[in-house]
């Protein structure tokens, strides 16, 4: 990633910055590399895009790793072929208006720009206009969680970052449990203190995680976010590793290898 004044600059694709309340930030970036994609991954929803990053990481990885003009797809039913072969559909929503209009912009100007769309509005308002037979089979989100700081000047930004705006773990998990396929997961990056709270609540909605990713800046300090995803089928023992991003002042191997694919500098 590279900065040029209002410009991100990843390898496949640029993110105008200049707008949104949620800059592109290294939370995102990580939940948009970690999170697990199936082949047959069809519908996806990004709750809370900003700049829409994760959603464009999505497109990405979707169409590379799951190349369907190559002939090379995994074994998979017919079913399964038939959904890879239909194309895939990124979908985003975000309650500030600046917010979503600069993420359409950046669907737009990507090579997935058919693949992508975003609408302007809450999380609450989005799942009371939704038809009734809609699921998804990836929801994800890079929340606000800045419950106890101080707030920010600014509005935006407030809304942006701080779960009183209206759009909490809470919310993602009761919605993702009512709009999830069968097969389908929720993904969400939050500061490691609220883990517990957050693998309750799913529980509590019928969500059981199945994977964990444990952020830590540096060997010597706890992680200080996770990557959690959730499914439908319970998981005896969660799939549990820890992301270490600088060692000695250098980004580590693992991290460069996550972010390879998305990163000019990796």
């Amino acid at each position: 990633m590279e900065k040029s004044a209002s410009i991100f600059r990843f390898k496949k694709f640029n993110v105008m910055n200049e707008r949104s309340a949620m800059k592109v930030n290294t939370d995102g970036v990580l939940l948009g590399a970690v999170m697990t994609l199936l082949p047959q991954d069809r519908r996806l929803l990004d709750v809370g895009t900003g700049t829409g990053t994760i959603a464009l990481m999505a497109a990405q990885r979707l169409s590379e790793e799951f190349p369907v003009e190559t002939g090379k797809m995994p074994e998979m039913t017919v079913q399964e072929r038939e959904s890879v072969q239909s194309g895939f559909r990124v979908e985003a929503i975000d309650i500030d208006e600046p917010s979503a209009t600069e993420a359409a912009t950046n669907f737009r100007n990507s090579p997935w720009g058919q693949h992508m769309s975003v609408t302007q509005t809450s999380l609450e308002e989005y799942a009371a206009d939704l038809a009734e037979g809609v699921r998804y089979d990836l929801i994800f989100s890079n929340p606000p969680y800045f419950d106890d700081s101080l707030e920010a000047p600014q509005e935006r930004r407030n809304n942006a970052r701080h779960t009183g705006s209206g759009l909490s773990y809470r919310e993602l998990l009761e919605f993702s449990a009512k709009r999830l396929t069968e097969e389908g997961r929720f993904a969400i990056v939050l500061p490691a203190d609220q883990e517990r709270a957050l693998t309750r609540h799913a529980r509590m909605c019928g969500l059981h995680l199945f994977r964990i990713t444990r952020v830590r800046t540096v060997p010597r300090k706890a992680p200080s976010r996770v990557i959690a995803e959730f499914s439908r089928q319970r998981c005896e023992t969660p799939e549990d590793t820890v992301l270490t991003i600088q060692n000695e002042g250098k980004y580590t191997q693992e991290y460069l290898s996550l972010t390879r694919d998305f990163y000019l500098f990796a």
